[in-house]
């Protein structure tokens, strides 16, 4: 059985092994939001997404394969975008986020995107394209914390060539097994079990999935 069949939850005990444990008794560190964009093209022996290594002078999980992506700036809440969301995605990211994050989630994850990775969805970014997938957050007894929206993007909607940032080094597409099979936090593995099943899914469910306390919820 190959890693993209395997049951999605078998990993999940394992998954913030990454960040460090708070010591016992302090106060929980709140969730910051962030944004992750997996960009898909489709090829005859299945999709294909963008993810790259993180550089091994960071502090937080050096040298993993990662997708784009990172915590919301505050310039996000007015930056401008050529296309709004689809009135479906806006409502299923409302379920758990005011508006205006919403919409910040969606243009963070556009310019993650072109800053770590070079690829673009314009300037100012369409948003249209955007699907919003799932969700993770960081359980409570951890030093670092995110609140995590995964959204997903069809590579024809991206332009541009990848190339390496200071964040992130040997960005390439990288097969669902070819991913599965590198160096990753237990979340994007997790996200990458889930993302084979929710490529699939048509229609797409107003219920969306989140991974909290390493369980797999609906919102």
């Amino acid at each position: 059985m190959s890693d993209a069949e395997k049951d999605p939850t078998q990993d999940l005990p394992h998954e913030t092994d990454d960040v460090p444990r708070a010591p016992a008794g302090a106060r929980e560190v709140p969730p910051r939001p962030a944004a992750s964009l997996l960009v898909v093209r489709h090829t005859t022996a299945g999709p294909e997404l963008v993810m790259a290594r993180r550089a091994a002078h960071h502090r937080f999980m050096p040298n993993v394969l990662v997708f784009p992506g990172g915590a919301v700036d505050p310039g996000d809440f007015q930056a401008p975008s050529a296309s709004e969301l689809r009135d479906d995605v806006r409502a299923r990211l409302e379920r758990s986020a005011a508006p205006d994050l919403a919409r910040a989630l969606a243009v963070a994850a556009a310019r993650e995107l072109e800053e770590e990775v070079g690829l673009t969805l314009g300037d100012p970014p369409s948003l249209h394209g955007l699907d919003y997938m799932c969700r993770a957050i960081t359980p409570p007894d951890r030093t670092m914390r995110f609140d995590a929206y995964f959204f997903a993007v069809d590579a024809s909607h991206a332009s541009g060539t990848l190339r390496a940032s200071v964040e992130l080094e040997e960005p390439g597409w990288y097969s669902l097994d070819q991913a599965l099979a590198g160096q990753l936090a237990g979340a994007t593995k997790a996200v990458l079990w889930h993302f084979r099943g929710w490529l699939n899914q048509h229609p797409r469910g107003e219920r969306v999935a989140v991974l909290r306390d390493r369980t797999w919820v609906e919102e």
